[in-house]
């Protein structure tokens, strides 16, 4: 079986250099590895050509984004297995032969692995579809603590895995690490190119589900620097998708409700798109109440909840284009 793996860059020479090197480590049977560039206009190419000359190289020409730049690779691809991998990922203890030799001999049409922090403790790797999206409220300050609370309550399974303990069936698996059979694909599509970032992947096992199962080796694990890529590109700091007032955050919510639009309808979109809403006086109220009545500090501010209002509306200005849902590429980059 002829494992293809694709790795879209985006100025991270360093880590993508990193990243090959740790792959090489383990010499896999039968790899195929493909780099696409996003316009990084440095010098990755003269690296790989340099340091790793069997890879493949395809260049964009301008920052395509996930989706596009891991379609083009996906077009090329000779593998039966075609893993997307992040550049800023540290393969450990040849956890790619692992994979692929466990993926082999399951039903599951795509898997990914435990991925680890910096630090060795676990980052979610695999979830859970909520309907609606609404999991995508709970980032949301004071507003999404109640409906967390609220779903607590009613014993609402958890929208992830925070750590995967043996082989667990999941709905979508993080695109950092996502291995998929070529065949899935095939029929499943690519993925969807009106995404820019984010929520792409899970748009897209939302269709390769479809075909069959999907997991997470939960003994398998690969180091993720978490956003450090993306931190830079959008000038956003903090890992995670926790922070809803920059640029970032802007991008984030804006790829999400591109997701809620095309996976569960309209009706879903413009309820997610009202509970937005009102989550702006909801965080603004509980910030004066937990700043000037409880008196204690937080690590927000009245300029977190401007960013938030402004990324609100501007989201909302996207309704027609999101509601039709003809073809266009929600970047804001």
């Amino acid at each position: 079986m002829i494992t293809t793996v694709i790795i879209v860059n985006y100025k991270s020479c360093a880590l993508l250099a990193d990243c090959l090197k740790s792959i090489h480590q383990f010499p896999v049977e039968q790899l195929e590895i493909i780099v696409v560039d996003n316009g990084s206009n440095d010098n990755s190419e003269e690296m790989l050509l340099n340091h790793f000359p069997v890879v493949k190289f395809i260049q964009m020409g301008y920052n395509a984004g996930f989706a596009r730049a891991n379609n083009a690779g996906i077009k090329i691809a000779q593998g039966d297995f075609v893993l997307l991998l992040n550049s800023d990922t540290i393969i450990l203890n040849d956890a790619l032969n692992i994979c692929a030799s466990k993926f082999n001999e399951t039903a599951a049409v795509a898997c990914g692995v435990q991925l680890l922090n910096a630090d060795n403790t676990p980052q979610i790797s695999g979830n859970y579809a909520m309907k609606g999206g609404l999991n995508y409220l709970l980032p949301i300050p004071f507003f999404g603590p109640i409906l967390k609370k609220i779903a607590e309550l009613f014993k609402v399974q958890k929208p992830n895995v925070p750590e995967a303990s043996g082989t667990v069936w999941v709905d979508w698996i993080n695109g950092a690490f996502l291995m998929a059979k070529k065949n899935a694909i095939t029929k499943a599509g690519f993925l969807d190119e009106d995404f820019f970032l984010y929520a792409e992947e899970a748009e897209w096992c939302s269709r390769l589900k479809k075909q069959g199962g999907l997991c997470i080796f939960g003994d398998v694990n690969v180091l993720h620097l978490q956003g450090v890529t993306a931190n830079v590109a959008f000038e956003s700091s903090g890992q995670g998708y926790q922070n809803l007032s920059d640029k970032k955050g802007f991008q984030i919510m804006l790829s999400n409700f591109v997701r809620i639009r095309k996976e569960f309808g309209i009706f879903w979109y413009l309820l997610m798109l009202f509970f937005y809403l009102i989550s702006v006086p909801v965080y603004l109220f509980g910030l004066i109440v937990y700043k000037y009545l409880f008196l204690k500090k937080l690590n927000i501010g009245f300029g977190d909840w401007i960013g938030f209002v402004k990324n609100v509306f501007r989201l909302a200005a996207f309704a027609p284009k999101i509601i039709i849902n003809k073809p266009y590429f929600y970047k804001v980059l």
